[in-house]
């Protein structure tokens, strides 16, 4: 594989990287995957600082990103949302309340190398593309790089730890059926970001990807636009599909997980009736171990918390063929092979 150089760019969706760009990150992080299970040093990011917004609470990404952080010599900052000034996106500031997005952003890249934000859901009124706009615009003003740490569009850094832990239990990818499938859940309030960024991500490696949910749960037409045609160049195949059983039959990965039926005009809000009651029709849409009999001995795969009992059943969550575990894990090396790179 040629070098490449990825040096201060921002990491906000996969759609703005090529394969090879994909592969050194993936790459890099299953180097330094090797380094940190030998204990070896790799501080390659002395004395560097990462400042972390966070609108929405987190236990895999903000642990993930800090202990990945120290491990690489470096630091992170975790910034809460009320310890300073709101952000706000052009023309929505308000006194006293917020501050723009351009002095939030140029005054941390005078003190650190990297930005990194999670903001989506109830933190935007549950407008789609809110939260990735609102990235956006830190990502224009900082002239060190934004990472996205999850919006309401888009999760890279969990398409990377999915990506991590179907290579390393998979092998190569070329060829093998992946399984995107909804599954329900009590709470609607459910972001697109995860599945949206999980077929993305297959899409770079040549895997047969099934997209699986009831109808009503469409995702975003750009990102499906995209899929469609970066299985084409890299050699897979996509479809979508309206049966949970068929999707699973022969599968070697499946990624069962709830998202919610929101409007991706960036315009109208999530309704969360409507929402609710095509949740409530689907509660037949969970993993069990029937289910994963259809599959070709399919790992399990879900980025966390899941909801036990309605998403899945704890025999699937807690069998052998789960790589739960091993996933959430992959948050750590995977974010540091991208912060290495980048930072």
């Amino acid at each position: 594989m040629a070098a490449t150089d990825l040096r201060g760019r921002d990491f906000i969706t996969l759609m703005e990287f090529d394969r090879e760009e994909v592969e050194t990150i993936l790459d890099t992080a299953h180097d330094i995957k090797r380094k940190w299970i030998r204990g070896e040093p790799h501080r390659l990011l002395e004395d560097k600082t990462l400042f972390m917004l966070f609108y929405n609470r987190s236990l895999r990404t903000r642990n993930s990103f800090e202990a990945g952080m120290t491990q690489l010599g470096g630091h992170a900052h975790f910034l809460e949302p009320d310890a300073v000034y709101t952000p706000a996106l052009p023309g929505e500031e308000k006194a006293y309340s917020t501050e723009r997005i351009s002095d939030v952003a140029r005054v941390l890249a005078e003190m650190g190398h990297g930005i990194a934000i999670r903001i989506y859901g109830k933190h935007t009124g549950w407008r789609y593309g809110k939260g990735n706009l609102l990235i956006r615009e830190f990502a224009r003003w900082s002239r060190v790089p934004v990472i996205n740490m999850e919006d309401d569009m888009y999760h890279p850094c969990q398409a990377l730890a999915d990506l991590m832990v179907m290579q390393e239990k998979l092998g190569d990818l070329k060829g093998k059926k992946f399984v995107m499938s909804w599954a329900y859940s009590g709470s609607v309030e459910k972001p697109l970001a995860v599945p949206q960024s999980a077929i993305i991500g297959a899409s770079f490696f040549g895997m047969d990807i099934t997209l699986a949910h009831p109808k009503g749960l469409e995702l975003d037409p750009k990102v499906l636009e995209f899929t469609k045609k970066n299985v084409v160049k890299n050699g897979g195949s996509f479809q979508i599909v309206h049966d949970m059983d068929a999707a699973f039959k022969d599968a070697v990965a499946v990624y069962p997980k709830a998202w919610t039926s929101q409007p991706t005009d960036g315009k109208t809000p999530m309704d969360p009736e409507k929402a609710k009651a095509i949740f409530e029709a689907n509660k037949h849409w969970i993993t069990t171990k029937d289910k994963m009999e259809l599959t070709n001995d399919a790992i399990y795969m879900h980025c966390l918390p899941a909801d036990r009992g309605m998403e899945v059943t704890d025999e699937v969550m807690d069998g052998p063929n789960s790589v739960i575990v091993e996933e959430a894990a992959n948050r750590l090396h995977a974010q540091k092979g991208l912060m290495a790179l980048i930072l």
